[in-house]
């Protein structure tokens, strides 16, 4: 691990980062003791399906962009067993929840073995990118979950913005969810990534976050932002990933361009189409950037789009997603109804506040607007 990280260095690719160091050379103890585990006497043994034995796992926190899922990524490629899986927490968590409700439908005694059973002999390694908890649904079934998976000998390596302690933090019930919070603590190694560069926000260093009006030379600027953001390589922008967000109630939404945690949306199929609450949380817990183009001056004629707009632009704020975009007007004098025009006073507050230094160093997740309503209500 500490090789792969030093020749990115060497090759330029990575800057020298004395905290992401320190942690590359854990997570390279975490390879090892998978290596030794493994007992690979072979190159053949290498291929050879076998279940890992138990290895300590880490939980990985600290600011947004400190290379958190960069450095879970490096030491995912190199840990050598095969039934490993990597996955988004909130992915995962509506995986569990599709499977649970498979097993209420067949009547079993406690749905969560059967499903923590199945997740534990598809991978002996799980690796969770932005571990967040913001509903009481999950919170209720993680303990137990977990508990289950890890006396199967299941190892966990996280990634999130928030220290185990302020997971749910304020949330309904939390006192059932402190045992999760044990349990993390005592199996897991908690380590801080927060080092003082904050890599993503200085990947969009003199970029602006709204561009007015809509045409190609703003179409163009994001474009630029988005493969800054990801890495993607320009030369092949007709390749980029697509991915079918699963939203609560069993419904996909098809996010056009989706890679490493950045999503890319017109207006019109973000707010012109049919949508909802449940759309806009799945794609705030998704993603921690949301690039969205087309956005035209909202007038009588577009209600029900500015309707839904501005529950989006609240969704987003509420967790922490930061938003470029391309509209036809700057933010105070994108709403032309002035029947309720007081209504949109908040969303061109809340618009204003997420191009702000201060919400663009925040982290992505759902506290950013309880210790900021005072500015935006």
């Amino acid at each position: 691990m500490i090789v792969r990280y030093d020749a990115a260095i060497a090759r330029g690719e990575l800057s020298p980062d004395a905290a992401q160091r320190r942690v590359a050379e854990r997570l390279g103890e975490l390879v090892s003791a998978f290596d030794h585990e493994a007992g690979r006497p072979s190159l053949l043994s290498r291929f050879v399906k076998r279940k890992p034995v138990v290895v300590r796992g880490v939980y990985l926190w600290g600011g947004v962009g400190r290379g958190k899922s960069m450095m879970m990524d490096m030491v995912y490629d190199v840990i050598p067993i095969r039934e490993k899986r990597r996955v988004h927490f909130h992915a995962f968590m509506q995986d569990v929840h599709d499977r649970l409700r498979v097993e209420r439908s067949r009547e079993v005694a406690d749905p969560i073995i059967p499903v923590a059973d199945a997740i534990a002999q598809e991978a002996g390694l799980l690796a969770f990118d932005e571990m967040i908890v913001t509903n009481s649904a999950d919170a209720m079934i993680l303990s137990r979950l977990f508990m289950r998976l890890m006396s199967r000998d299941v190892t966990v390596v996280a990634t999130s913005n928030r220290a185990p302690d302020d997971l749910y933090k304020n949330g309904l019930n939390r006192e059932h969810f402190l045992p999760f919070i044990a349990m993390l603590k005592d199996r897991l190694d908690v380590l801080t990534l927060d080092g003082p560069t904050d890599y993503r926000l200085q990947r969009l260093g003199g970029f602006q976050t709204w561009y007015a009006p809509n045409g190609s030379p703003s179409t163009e600027a994001l474009s630029r932002a988005f493969f800054r953001l990801t890495d993607f390589p320009v030369e092949d922008r007709e390749h980029v990933p697509a991915e079918d967000l699963a939203v609560q109630g069993g419904r996909t939404m098809f996010v056009p361009k989706s890679l490493k945690g950045v999503a890319v949306f017109s207006f019109r199929r973000l707010c012109g189409e049919a949508r909802g609450v449940p759309d806009y949380l799945a794609l705030a817990r998704r993603y921690h950037t949301l690039i969205l183009v087309g956005i035209p001056v909202l007038g009588a004629d577009r209600r029900s789009e500015a309707a839904r707009f501005k529950i989006l632009i609240d969704t987003l704020y509420e967790h922490g997603v930061k938003l470029l975009a391309a509209a036809d007007a700057e933010p105070k004098h994108l709403y032309a109804d002035t029947d309720d025009a007081f209504e949109f006073e908040r969303t061109i507050s809340r618009l204003n506040e997420m191009a702000s230094a201060d919400y663009l160093q925040s982290g992505h997740g759902a506290s950013y607007r309880l210790g900021h309503e005072s500015t935006s209500a």
